[in-house]
């Protein structure tokens, strides 16, 4: 049975929301927690209590000392209250549910992540509607007190298999988020106002990210976001063009011979087309067409290079090309037949092992499946390719990278199967678990107190939010600094 006949919050690319347009993909709202929340729904009372079973789940597994988990499972049920139409929430409960919300904020230990949980809480009051004084008041500034926080973050503290590669990458993200949340909540003036103009300060981080792939993907989000607060003066009509820079940065990428590592081995291509295709949408952000060619013919690269990267690397890269394409007026041009290479992609289901690694092949479906979503192809999405994926977890156990990470692949689908409505796959006991969900199978099989997982816990968490956000009703859409804004290159065309 194909999934034509589940009820989709789109019909196809002309449907997307400007919130989904620049935050697509599953990675910055997975990894990096912004852009929760997108496709509202009515408030689901059964999705609602999938939500609390999942983190009653996790409480059982993980010590209450994980602050980000916490914070995660009290946001979430202040998010559900206020949500649930047949629940009395008063500003006097707002504020007596939120004042635990704000002590796991502070007792999270590492700063980034810190700043990321303020985030999420401002970004929540503000696709919630609730009234932001409860944040900001006599006694209470945590809009400020989060963007403080990104003066503790140190360069070159993530530890992972491109350790040195990063520099000030952490802190720029941190700023993204941070500037993205403030904008939402109506304060961005905040941010330039004051004795700090703290965009411009975070635009001169990008030259203090020493591989081309981390600055041009981290970048591309700042950039953006910037664009969206109305503040693109501060990128192209200063002293300097940061824009030009990055992209002459990226043009060196052979050059430098800095390439990004990842945990499957992936082609020398798949390092240099990522960065790219999200500066890509940078470009369409600023409406500036003229930087397609700054340099060189940024789209015949990235035509070369989508052509040069494997099969299962183009599953992840698709949705990237895709969006990044329409957000721009070129797709007609660049993929005259776009159901044919959508085809291509997503037809990669039959070929590709969702259970041989967490990443290359782990995350391949949940962006399989959103690629058909957004393009109005979910005809090529059937029970048969649900079913691998959901059943693909236990052969997981092959390694220990594996194993540790399977949190990750699974909040990709979490995130994706609930937004086409079939989240209650993972919630269902099957004989691939021996009578268990996956979900609590997963959980289940967490080292002690979730510790050898480690951050990739909070990936799911941001799933489970995403979740309950969701729920706040289908007329609670986008943002007033989303609704506002407006792709010109499109618009154009």
């Amino acid at each position: 049975m194909a999934m034509a006949t589940t009820p989709l919050p789109v019909a196809g690319l002309d449907d997307l929301s400007n919130e989904s347009r620049m935050i697509a993909t599953p990675w910055s709202r997975m990894v990096r927690g912004i852009g929760l929340g997108q496709y509202p729904v009515d408030y689901d009372p059964d999705a609602a209590a999938r939500i609390r079973h999942t983190f009653g789940l996790l409480e059982a597994k993980v010590p209450a000392s994980n602050s980000y988990t916490l914070f995660s499972r009290l946001l979430a049920d202040l998010i559900l209250r206020a949500a649930d139409p047949a629940e009395e929430f008063p500003r006097s409960e707002q504020q007596r549910a939120l004042r635990p919300v704000l002590d796991a904020v502070r007792a999270e230990r590492n700063p980034y992540y810190r700043l990321m949980t303020g985030c999420i809480l401002l970004d929540s009051f503000a696709k919630l509607g609730l009234d932001r004084t409860l944040l900001l008041n006599d006694t209470e500034d945590v809009p400020g007190e989060v963007l403080a926080m990104a003066d503790l973050i140190e360069a070159d503290r993530i530890e992972d298999e491109n350790s040195g590669r990063h520099g000030d990458y952490e802190k720029l993200s941190a700023y993204s988020a941070v500037f993205l949340a403030f904008g939402q909540l109506g304060l961005q003036e905040r941010l330039v106002a004051g004795p700090r103009n703290y965009v411009v300060e975070a635009l001169d981080l990008l030259e203090r990210i020493p591989a081309p792939f981390f600055r041009g993907r981290g970048g591309s989000m700042l950039l953006s976001v910037v664009t969206l607060l109305g503040y693109d003066a501060l990128i192209f009509d200063g002293e300097r063009d940061y824009m030009k820079e990055v992209l002459d940065f990226l043009a060196r990428a052979d050059e430098l011979n800095m390439p990004a590592s990842f945990p499957s081995p992936m082609t020398a291509e798949f390092s240099q087309v990522y960065p790219l295709l999200t500066m890509l949408n940078a470009i369409a952000m600023s409406g500036r067409a003229q930087y397609l060619t700054h340099g060189r013919d940024w789209l015949a690269e990235a035509k070369r290079l989508i052509a040069a990267i494997a099969p299962v690397e183009r599953t992840h890269m698709g949705l990237y090309y895709i969006v990044a394409l329409h957000n721009l007026g070129r797709l007609r041009e660049q993929l005259p037949d776009l159901d044919a290479f959508v085809e291509g992609v997503v037809g990669q289901w039959k070929e590709v092992d969702p259970g041989e690694n967490f990443f290359l092949n782990g995350i391949a479906y949940p962006y399989m499946i959103e690629t058909a979503m957004l393009t109005g192809r979910t005809d090529l999405i059937t029970d048969e390719t649900l079913d691998r994926v959901v059943n693909s977890y236990p052969d997981l156990d092959r390694t220990d990278l594996d194993r540790v990470n399977r949190p990750y692949p699974l909040s990709y689908l979490l995130n994706m199967l609930g937004e086409i409505g079939e989240a209650e796959r993972l919630y269902t006991p099957g004989d691939r678990y021996a009578g268990s969900s996956p979900m609590a199978w997963v959980i289940d099989h967490l080292s002690e107190d979730g510790r050898d997982e480690g951050n990739r816990l909070y990936m799911l968490d941001h799933a489970l939010i995403s979740y309950a956000l969701r729920l706040r009703g289908a007329g609670r859409g986008e943002t007033e600094l989303f609704k506002k804004f407006r792709f010109r290159l499109t618009a154009a065309r």
